[in-house]
Protein backbone atom coordinates (compact mmCIF):
# COMPACT_ATOMS: atom_id res chain seq x y z
CA UNK A 1 0.00 0.00 0.00
CA UNK A 2 1.15 3.52 -0.82
CA UNK A 3 0.04 6.21 1.63
CA UNK A 4 0.64 9.89 2.25
CA UNK A 5 -0.85 12.73 4.21
CA UNK A 6 -1.76 16.17 2.86
CA UNK A 7 -2.73 19.28 4.82
CA UNK A 8 -5.52 21.66 3.86
CA UNK A 9 -5.74 25.09 5.49
CA UNK A 10 -9.44 25.81 6.10
CA UNK A 11 -9.22 28.98 8.18
CA UNK A 12 -11.87 30.04 10.68
CA UNK A 13 -14.96 29.49 8.50
CA UNK A 14 -17.02 26.61 7.16
CA UNK A 15 -15.56 25.34 3.88
CA UNK A 16 -15.94 22.92 1.04
CA UNK A 17 -12.36 22.38 -0.18
CA UNK A 18 -11.92 20.64 -3.54
CA UNK A 19 -9.07 18.12 -3.25
CA UNK A 20 -9.68 16.33 -6.57
CA UNK A 21 -6.36 17.47 -8.06
CA UNK A 22 -4.46 16.16 -5.04
CA UNK A 23 -6.22 12.77 -5.32
CA UNK A 24 -5.52 12.56 -9.07
CA UNK A 25 -1.88 13.48 -8.59
CA UNK A 26 -1.49 10.87 -5.84
CA UNK A 27 -2.96 8.13 -8.08
CA UNK A 28 -1.03 9.09 -11.22
CA UNK A 29 1.11 6.21 -12.47
CA UNK A 30 -0.24 3.72 -9.93
CA UNK A 31 -2.11 1.36 -12.26
CA UNK A 32 -5.36 -0.31 -11.13
CA UNK A 33 -6.63 -0.42 -7.57
CA UNK A 34 -8.49 1.63 -4.99
CA UNK A 35 -7.77 4.98 -3.43
CA UNK A 36 -9.02 5.74 0.07
CA UNK A 37 -9.44 9.36 1.17
CA UNK A 38 -9.72 9.71 4.95
CA UNK A 39 -9.85 12.73 7.26
CA UNK A 40 -8.72 11.74 10.79
CA UNK A 41 -10.72 14.45 12.55
CA UNK A 42 -13.91 14.20 14.62
CA UNK A 43 -15.46 17.29 13.01
CA UNK A 44 -14.95 16.99 9.24
CA UNK A 45 -15.98 14.74 6.38
CA UNK A 46 -15.11 13.72 2.82
CA UNK A 47 -17.67 13.70 0.01
CA UNK A 48 -18.03 13.39 -3.75
CA UNK A 49 -20.31 15.84 -5.56
CA UNK A 50 -20.35 18.48 -8.27
CA UNK A 51 -18.57 21.65 -7.17
CA UNK A 52 -19.11 25.11 -8.54
CA UNK A 53 -22.38 26.45 -9.91
CA UNK A 54 -23.42 27.14 -6.29
CA UNK A 55 -23.25 23.54 -5.06
CA UNK A 56 -20.55 24.32 -2.49
CA UNK A 57 -22.69 27.00 -0.84
CA UNK A 58 -25.80 24.80 -1.17
CA UNK A 59 -24.10 22.01 0.78
CA UNK A 60 -22.98 24.34 3.57
CA UNK A 61 -26.49 25.88 3.71
CA UNK A 62 -28.06 22.41 3.88
CA UNK A 63 -25.74 21.50 6.76
CA UNK A 64 -26.69 24.73 8.53
CA UNK A 65 -30.40 23.90 8.04
CA UNK A 66 -30.01 20.31 9.21
CA UNK A 67 -27.50 21.01 12.00
CA UNK A 68 -28.01 24.62 13.18
CA UNK A 69 -25.10 26.20 15.03
CA UNK A 70 -27.28 27.58 17.85
CA UNK A 71 -25.49 26.91 21.13
CA UNK A 72 -28.41 25.80 23.30
CA UNK A 73 -29.22 22.71 21.21
CA UNK A 74 -25.95 20.82 21.63
CA UNK A 75 -24.64 19.10 24.77
CA UNK A 76 -21.03 19.05 23.57
CA UNK A 77 -19.32 21.44 25.96
CA UNK A 78 -16.11 22.84 24.46
CA UNK A 79 -15.33 25.17 21.57
CA UNK A 80 -17.27 28.08 20.14
CA UNK A 81 -21.06 28.23 20.60
CA UNK A 82 -22.71 25.54 18.49
CA UNK A 83 -19.49 23.51 18.14
CA UNK A 84 -21.42 20.40 19.15
CA UNK A 85 -22.96 20.31 15.69
CA UNK A 86 -19.47 19.96 14.20
CA UNK A 87 -19.09 16.71 16.14
CA UNK A 88 -22.38 15.44 14.68
CA UNK A 89 -21.36 16.26 11.08
CA UNK A 90 -19.38 13.00 10.46
CA UNK A 91 -22.59 11.01 11.09
CA UNK A 92 -23.96 12.71 7.94
CA UNK A 93 -20.79 13.28 5.91
CA UNK A 94 -18.51 10.26 6.38
CA UNK A 95 -14.85 10.77 7.25
CA UNK A 96 -13.74 8.57 4.32
CA UNK A 97 -14.51 7.44 0.79
CA UNK A 98 -13.04 4.83 -1.56
CA UNK A 99 -12.73 5.37 -5.31
CA UNK A 100 -11.81 2.79 -7.97
CA UNK A 101 -8.64 3.64 -9.90
CA UNK A 102 -7.93 2.35 -13.42
CA UNK A 103 -4.60 2.94 -15.07
CA UNK A 104 -3.70 5.58 -12.45
CA UNK A 105 -6.92 7.56 -12.90
CA UNK A 106 -9.60 7.84 -10.20
CA UNK A 107 -12.85 6.81 -11.85
CA UNK A 108 -14.87 9.91 -11.06
CA UNK A 109 -17.85 10.97 -13.15
CA UNK A 110 -17.64 14.00 -15.43
CA UNK A 111 -18.90 16.46 -12.83
CA UNK A 112 -17.74 14.69 -9.67
CA UNK A 113 -15.15 16.22 -7.35
CA UNK A 114 -13.63 14.95 -4.10
CA UNK A 115 -14.12 17.49 -1.33
CA UNK A 116 -13.31 18.06 2.31
CA UNK A 117 -16.29 19.46 4.22
CA UNK A 118 -15.27 21.28 7.37
CA UNK A 119 -17.70 23.33 9.47
CA UNK A 120 -15.43 23.57 12.51
CA UNK A 121 -14.41 27.22 12.84
CA UNK A 122 -12.13 26.34 15.79
CA UNK A 123 -9.72 24.24 13.69
CA UNK A 124 -7.95 25.99 10.81
CA UNK A 125 -5.86 23.11 9.47
CA UNK A 126 -6.91 19.59 8.39
CA UNK A 127 -4.89 16.49 7.63
CA UNK A 128 -6.14 14.10 4.96
CA UNK A 129 -4.74 10.58 4.49
CA UNK A 130 -4.58 9.28 0.90
CA UNK A 131 -3.94 5.53 0.53
CA UNK A 132 -3.63 3.53 -2.69
CA UNK A 133 -4.16 -0.22 -2.66
CA UNK A 134 -3.08 -1.95 -5.86
CA UNK A 135 -5.52 -4.44 -7.32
Amino acid sequence: MKSTEITIETGHRSVVADITDEVRSFCSGEGDGLVSVFVPHATAGIAIFETGAGSDVDVLNAIDDLLPRDGDRWRHEHGTPGHGRDHVLPAFVAPSITIPVIDGQPQLGTWQSVVLIDTNVDNQSRRIRLSFIAG
